[in-house]
Formats: C-alpha cells, sequence, structure tokens
C-alpha cells in the first residue's frame, strides 16, 4: 500500500505546485497593482457626478449662467466704488475657474481613487485642464474694468510655474506669480493679503471655504447653518459654482425614503 501511494503523492505535489505557479504567473504584470483589476475597482460612485461635471449641457449652462449674473453685479459694484480704490476680485481655479474632469474621468478608468490626491501633482506639472464656460469671458472683462485679478488655489506652490503656465495658455488674464497665489499659507490669510491693499468686492469658487474659513473646519450641519445666515452675501459678493465630483459631503448618508420599493410590474 505504501509503494502504490507515493507516485500518486508526488503527481499530486506537481499539480498543486502547477497551480500555485499558474497563480502567480497570473497576477498584476509590470506596472499594474491590485488595485488596477476591475474586480477590486471601487470607484464607481464617483462615475455619476463626472458624467453631469463633463458631458452635462445643464453644467455648462448653470457655469455660464452664473458667470453671466456675476458680470452684471461686478458692473453695479465698480460703478457704485470710489474712483481712487483698488479693487480685486479673488476666485479659486479647480472646477471654478477651470475644469479638470478629465484627470478624474482618467483615475476612474484605471479603477485608481481620486480623492487620496495622490495623481494631482503629475496633474498640475503636465496637465490640459480646459476652461469653465463663461469663466474666460468674465475674468477678460473685470481685466478690461481695472479690477485686479487674484487666482486663490489650494494647489501647491512648489508647482507654481506650472499653474500660471497652464492658465496662460488658457489666456486667463494677470496669470503671474503675483495674482497666483497658492498652497502654502491657509487661504484665509492668502485672502487677508489681497484685502490689505484692495477692496475685494467678489469671491468665486465651488466650495464654501473658498469664501471664508468659518466653513472649512465645519459640519455639514454648520455649514448650512453659515449658508442662512450669510445668505445676502451669496448671488451680491459671493458666487459658487456647481462641483458634483469631490466635497465635504462626499461622506455623508443618504436620507433615504421610509418605504419599500413598489415597481409597475
Amino acid at each position: 500500500m505504501k509503494k502504490a501511494f507515493v507516485p500518486a503523492l508526488a503527481v499530486l505535489l506537481v499539480l498543486i505546485v502547477g497551480v500555485i505557479g499558474y497563480i502567480l504567473n497570473s497576477g498584476p504584470t509590470s506596472g499594474e497593482t491590485a488595485g488596477e483589476d476591475a474586480e477590486d475597482c471601487d470607484v464607481s460612485a464617483y462615475t455619476m457626478g463626472v458624467k453631469w461635471q463633463q458631458q452635462s449641457a445643464e453644467a455648462a449652462a448653470l457655469q455660464g449662467q452664473t458667470y453671466e449674473l456675476a458680470t452684471r453685479q461686478l458692473d453695479r459694484a465698480v460703478a457704485a466704488a470710489p474712483e481712487d480704490e483698488d479693487l480685486a476680485v479673488m476666485t479659486d481655479l479647480d472646477e471654478t475657474a477651470i475644469d479638470n474632469s478629465k484627470l478624474l474621468a482618467r483615475d476612474i478608468a484605471q479603477c485608481h481613487d481620486f480623492s487620496g490626491w495622490d495623481t494631482w501633482d503629475d496633474w498640475e506639472k503636465n496637465g490640459e485642464p480646459s476652461k469653465i464656460p463663461g469663466a474666460l469671458e468674465f475674468f477678460n472683462h473685470a481685466d478690461d474694468l481695472g479690477v485686479d485679478i487674484y487666482y486663490v488655489s489650494d494647489r501647491t506652490e512648489d508647482n507654481q510655474a506650472a499653474n500660471v503656465e497652464a492658465l496662460e495658455k488658457l489666456g486667463l488674464p494677470q496669470a503671474d506669480a503675483e495674482h497666483v497665489m497658492l498652497l502654502g499659507p491657509p487661504k484665509d490669510e492668502r485672502r487677508a493679503k489681497v484685502e490689505s491693499d484692495h477692496t475685494l468686492i467678489m469671491q468665486l469658487g465651488d466650495t464654501l471655504h473658498d469664501f471664508d474659513g468659518a466653513f472649512a473646519d465645519a459640519s455639514l450641519d454648520e455649514q448650512r447653518r453659515l449658508v442662512e445666515a450669510n445668505s445676502e452675501k451669496f448671488g451680491s459678493e459671493w458666487f459658487i459654482l456647481p462641483n458634483p465630483t469631490y466635497g465635504d459631503w462626499a461622506e455623508s448618508e443618504l436620507d433615504e425614503w421610509d418605504a419599500p420599493v413598489r415597481t409597475d410590474d
């Protein structure tokens, strides 16, 4: 019995080794990671928001509408200001003046979670953002009116030269080292620097902390309360652009209708 069993055991061991080798060799190839396997991909939740931001005509209409309203209010503010005042507008960049949805779409396609922002440095240096509809016309109009434009973004100071170059390629006015203010200092400090020698007549952004530092560490409930408390500023001093792709709200729970699903069938 033992002599008959040894060859069978040997064959079984060979088969096991072969299976293990196949599994190892069929894993990710050079340059791939397990996270890039479609079965391991867990970024599908981002797809709808990015599709809306990049592809919907409604997004373009809302963006253009916001800049049209901002232009009208800018004319009123400039007309009402004393002639000797130095006026300024302060704007965020990402998803406010420029569109980065191609980066987000690329990361989704490769099953990479863009919310870790580890691909952003490469995008700042080498990416090709596009203009948000209405942005170029608005900022050119502000420039024509003699208003200083400050692009205040949490892109990094280390990449300032590349970021200034990207804005120049898009034709945005006053895109230079003085007017492009990056992280580094918190936005409140950069805002204070603008206000130290200018009258800040307008701010534009896609997240609430673009307008006031009080929003930065506030809970969602506190943010809603602050929005209500500052309601008179939205549409007059503050103009917010839509961004359904990322934000403080992304990890929140949905408020569901407490009823069973009933279909037409």
